[in-house]
């Protein structure tokens, strides 16, 4: 049974729906949540769901989060996308020893991160921490960021230093209290052009060894189910994103052909045409079909964090071909939904045309690549399953 304020934060996703809905062109040309939002979104509790509720957060379970993301994206997809990052802090927070966890949220939850995880400079090795140099691009929402981390690969005495993996260098995420990271601003994209994902830039700058951490392969310092393998909440938190703008899509198609639109050359309105009547029916089953795999797979992955949690990385590879296929589901369903719109989905302006780029923008995303599919088939063969092993 959920408690009374994690029904209350999932509430607030659905009060404040029609008001993210109606601030998307906002949004879009701001290229970033505006900051009256950011402000409504923080009193919702948004970016405090996930923090332990002994550091005054709410320590909700993975199902209420997804379902808070879901909401959101439906209502705009760069908004369910950079929310998504900012509720992501605490479990990226977790993996830095426990100290430095309980400094940064000595002043309150609502405390974000953001950032790059794919390793775009160098971490050069000195006493007590690294010298921290490069460009890293893909950092959503960073202007509104309390820290901002930057992955690395180790370089020592001029080589880098060899990782776990033979053959891979080893990488370490640095962080830096926002204002010492420079934002280049290089966000002019096709699709999600809400979440403000610059670039970032360090020259020589000091990190010290306690504010570094392992993404991928770090271990928590926080206990709970709900910091058992902090990486794998993400893959589930895009599912319910992209769930979230396909179903956006379908609720705008519905509401477009409601209104009386008639296809040039057609004898009757859409509303009545058997053969839109079967698109309308296919995708939405597409959506319901895609929202009972994600809910069943973070149940499943949510049971193997509170009563076996070392079984739970080995969820790992069906996690990552949950998202590869509801973000491909998802994909479908909006071309189709696009389509529908006809002509009227061409104009800057349409909801089914921002939808469209979302979601072709979304599918560039590396964690939701088909070949993750071969990690799942891979498992079941008993093969290694690469990147999480």
């Amino acid at each position: 049974m959920k408690s009374a304020e994690t029904t209350k934060v999932v509430q607030a996703a659905r009060d404040l729906a029609p008001v993210i809905a109606a601030r998307a062109a906002d949004i879009e040309s701001g290229r970033r949540l505006p900051v009256d939002l950011l402000a409504q979104f923080k009193q919702a509790g948004f970016f405090r769901a996930f923090v332990p509720r002994s550091h005054g957060g709410l320590e909700v379970d993975p199902r209420t989060g997804c379902e808070v993301l879901e909401t959101l994206a439906r209502a705009d997809g760069a908004a369910g996308w950079t929310t998504m990052i900012g509720m992501e802090s605490p479990h990226l927070f977790a993996l830095l020893p426990r100290e430095r966890f309980d400094a940064i949220y000595s002043a309150g939850p609502d405390v974000i991160v953001g950032g790059a995880f794919n390793a775009q400079g160098q971490a050069v090795v000195e006493k007590g921490g690294y010298r921290v140099s490069g460009r890293w691009g893909f950092a959503s929402g960073c202007e509104h960021c309390d820290w901002l981390l930057a992955n690395c690969v180790i370089v020592r005495d001029g080589q880098p230093r060899p990782g776990p993996v033979p053959g891979v260098p080893q990488t370490r995420a640095m962080l830096f209290p926002a204002r010492e990271v420079r934002i280049i601003d290089t966000w002019n994209v096709l699709g999600l052009r809400g979440t403000g994902s610059h670039d970032l830039a360090l020259e020589a700058a000091f990190c010290p060894e306690e504010n570094t951490f392992d993404i991928f392969a770090g271990t928590s310092t926080v206990p709970g189910p709900g910091f058992v393998a902090p990486v794998l909440h993400f893959v589930l938190h895009m599912s319910a994103v992209s769930l979230g703008i396909a179903q956006g899509a379908v609720d705008d198609l519905v509401k477009l052909v409601t209104t009386g639109k008639r296809r040039m050359y057609a004898r009757v309105p859409l509303i009545e045409s058997p053969v839109f009547q079967l698109e309308l029916g296919r995708v939405d089953t597409s959506v319901r079909a895609a929202r009972a795999l994600l809910y069943s797979t973070v149940e499943e992955f949510w049971s193997a964090c509170v009563n076996d949690p070392a079984s739970a990385v080995l969820l790992a590879p069906r996690l990552s071909a949950t998202l590869a296929w509801v973000a491909e589901n998802a994909s479908g369903v909006v071309e189709t939904c696009y389509r529908a719109g006809g002509a009227s989905s061409l104009k800057d302006g349409s909801l089914l045309q921002m939808r469209f780029r979302d979601i072709y923008t979304f599918r560039q995303h590396a964690a939701a690549a088909e070949g993750w599919f071969g990690q799942a088939g891979a498992s079941l063969l008993g093969q290694p399953t690469g990147f999480w092993t």
